[in-house]
């Protein structure tokens, strides 16, 4: 009997383990931290050397901070205010991460000297809300530039007294203001605001000729279209007298007849011909 007690209770310890030989599961183990990755502005297409960054011109791509370039710009709202409308100093291939180096900003010294083309100069108009095509010149249109002036009662007669003459045909438009790009500045003070100057790209000759008009009357801006028609007309130096536009003027200069300014030696005299 006691044998075949032994024999159960032998039977149940090795049936029913005891705590210490419980096998411990181990907990897996957490998963390693993802490599540490920073943002870098690259160019999202190809740029050419002399562009105007506009924010269509970057894009975001993360990398390996061992593998960051020295010089590298990180995304956010002050880098983008930063670079939109910074002039690039050298071509980018798409993807090519933008060094701080490769841009000149419009605040930084030479800026303007860069922007333009060999041999151009950079030249200001002031413009108002009319002969400022009521603010919506941007930095990239090809204006014409419109002289009007009105001559002194004793050099013409009233039916030739105003006129109007086109300065300068297709010249580009560089700045408004101080804003050298579409889009530049969208969200501050100026929004709403019409602007004060526009800044031409010319040749030496021209910005004599606006330096002129400038003192001579007022002058005003219109802007070409994008797409340019071979039916488009060009304006063949012709002066617009205000008997041109007004046919009242017209009709007062033929009642009035002729005047001409004769002068005999130190005489002067008036002679109208009916």
């Amino acid at each position: 009997m006691f044998s075949a007690l032994g024999l159960g209770v032998l039977g149940y310890q090795l049936l029913v383990p005891t705590a210490g030989s419980v096998a411990e599961v181990a907990a897996p183990a957490p998963p390693p931290p993802p490599p540490a990755r920073i943002r870098i502005v690259v160019a999202a297409r190809p740029l050419l050397a002399g562009s105007l960054l506009k924010d269509e011109d970057f894009a975001i791509r993360e990398v390996a901070p061992e593998t960051a370039p020295d010089g590298f710009i990180t995304p956010g709202d002050e880098s983008r205010i930063e670079l939109r409308g910074a002039l690039l100093r050298r071509y980018l291939d798409a993807d090519a991460v933008l060094h701080r180096a490769d841009v000149l900003r419009p605040r930084d010294r030479g800026f303007l000297a860069a922007v333009l083309r060999p041999g151009a100069r950079a030249i200001s108009v002031g413009v108002d809300v009319v002969t400022g095509a009521a603010g919506l010149i941007w930095p990239g249109d090809q204006v014409d530039l419109i002289l009007t002036q009105e001559l002194a009662a004793a050099d013409a007669p009233l039916a030739r007294r105003v006129v109007g003459e086109t300065v300068l045909t297709d010249v580009r438009v560089i700045a408004v203001d101080q804003q050298f790009t579409r889009g530049a500045n969208p969200v501050d003070a100026t929004v709403g605001r019409i602007a004060r100057t526009v800044t031409l790209e010319v040749t030496a000759e021209q910005a004599e000729r606006v330096a002129v008009a400038g003192r001579l009357g007022r002058i005003a801006l219109t802007v070409r279209a994008i797409d340019r028609s071979e039916l488009e007309q060009s304006s063949d130096g012709a002066s617009i007298f205000g008997a041109d536009v007004s046919p009242a003027l017209a009709r007062s200069a033929i009642s009035q007849g002729v005047r001409m300014r004769v002068i005999q030696g130190d005489e002067q005299k008036e002679v109208n011909f009916r």
